[in-house]
């Protein structure tokens, strides 16, 4: 039943989603603006922004230089619901005693959902938790929620945008502005459909805006980077031109471009070396599992997107691990990764309370016990060595 129901719901998404668009405002200048989730010091990031992408490498290096103090990024990943794993983790880690006060924190999709909760530190443990383990995600995909004719998503995000708002307060904004002003950073990752660029958003400096439309705007972001495409509706976030008019960009899940932020991919690109880095030190959770898991895929068209989804992400995630470890070497910075254990079941749509639990729970008692991070190492990064298979006989000789 479970399978029929999957084929039934990918049939009808393929089919019908097409039918549904989202509406976009024409272009109109600021003055005509009425319900805009413009911010007074835009908080995005682009690749084509120079100054902003090096003022955000300008704070990465001073953060991370040398000091008295433990120097820490902390990249929480997507994965959907497996996000309820980094989250335990995250819990778990303040149960052990030694989880630092970290520098930068950085979140994408899932993790985009968690990161101002691990940003603000151990006070902010139980409202994680409440997030990931209550049972409120329990009807993100349902039929109640199926929304395939009016949507260009299979669900509607109603039950996402509820779980946001209920947690992101302005109470949270307020101690994020807090630590913004004393220097600290958190970023959010979406994706741009419309340029097809990763855009960065500087939380911090949102918050510190402190009124009701950066509120607004803080959980539009989260609602965007959690957007997974097809399965929820894109998010219209306004935007201002060149030429001084509002513009409504399409932004959906970060983890489109990018499965978790890390140093920043300009530093890595451009080859930099910053000695004052040694001895600093990279956290990145990922919302899954690192190793590719041979099995045999079903015919259906379900099960051939989901595997064929499922090994891309795992790529794309090996490929930013090794690319990390390189700059990490480089620049004598340590990085610790923590994944999903092999034998751990889950998966990124299984929003059913009792698994969001068990996947918390194991990534808290992990944690606790210390067992939950591994050093990135050459064994995390490269693809696991294809089995032997067997070399055809040989023709036997004329002689014989």
């Amino acid at each position: 039943m479970q399978n029929l129901r999957a084929a039934l719901i990918a049939f009808l998404g393929l089919t019908l989603s097409a039918c549904a668009t989202v509406d976009r405002a024409p272009e109109m200048s600021l003055a005509e603006l009425e319900r805009g989730l413009i911010a007074t010091q835009d908080p995005r990031i682009a690749p084509g922004d120079e100054a902003r992408l090096e003022r955000i490498a300008e704070d990465f290096r001073r953060r991370l230089a040398g000091s008295d103090h433990r120097r820490s990024i902390l990249a929480l990943s997507g994965g959907g619901a497996n996000g309820a794993y980094g989250a335990g983790l995250v819990v778990g880690w303040t149960q052990r005693g030694d989880r630092p006060e970290f520098d930068i924190v950085t979140g994408v999709s899932t993790g985009a959902l968690a990161a101002p909760y691990a940003f603000l530190g151990p006070d902010w443990d139980d409202e994680l938790a409440a997030a990931y383990s209550e049972g409120k995600t329990e009807g993100l995909l349902s039929w109640r929620s199926f929304a395939a004719f009016l949507s260009p998503g299979l669900f509607s995000p109603r039950t996402l945008e509820a779980l946001v708002e209920e947690h992101v307060t302005p109470a949270l904004l307020a101690e994020i502005a807090r630590e913004n002003r004393e220097g600290r950073r958190l970023f959010v990752a979406t994706t741009n459909l419309d340029s097809g660029e990763t855009v960065i958003w500087d939380m911090g400096l949102m918050a510190e805006a402190g009124d009701e439309n950066a509120l607004r705007l803080f959980r539009q972001v989260l609602l965007a980077s959690a957007s997974i495409p097809g399965v929820f509706p894109p998010v219209l976030i306004a935007g201002v031109t060149e030429g001084g008019t509002v513009r409504q960009e399409m932004h959906v899940d970060g983890g489109v471009n990018t499965p978790f932020l890390g140093v920043p991919e300009g530093m890595i690109l451009s080859a930099e070396t910053l000695p004052g880095w040694r001895g600093s030190e990279l956290f990145i959770i990922v919302n899954g599992k690192l190793a590719q898991e041979s099995r045999e895929t079903r015919g259906s068209l379900p099960a051939v997107l989901a595997r064929s989804y499922n090994s891309m992400s795992r790529a794309s995630l090996r490929t930013s691990l090794a690319a990390q470890g390189a700059f990490a070497r480089r620049n004598g910075m340590r990085v610790s990764v923590a994944a999903i254990p092999p034998e751990v079941e889950a998966s990124a749509l299984d929003f059913d309370q009792n698994a969001m639990m068990t996947l918390f729970e194991e990534g808290r008692r992990r944690a606790a016990s210390g067992a939950a991070w591994d050093p990135l190492d050459i064994e995390l990064v490269e693809p696991p060595s294809p089995p032997d298979v067997a070399r055809p006989a040989e023709p036997a000789s004329e002689h014989q």
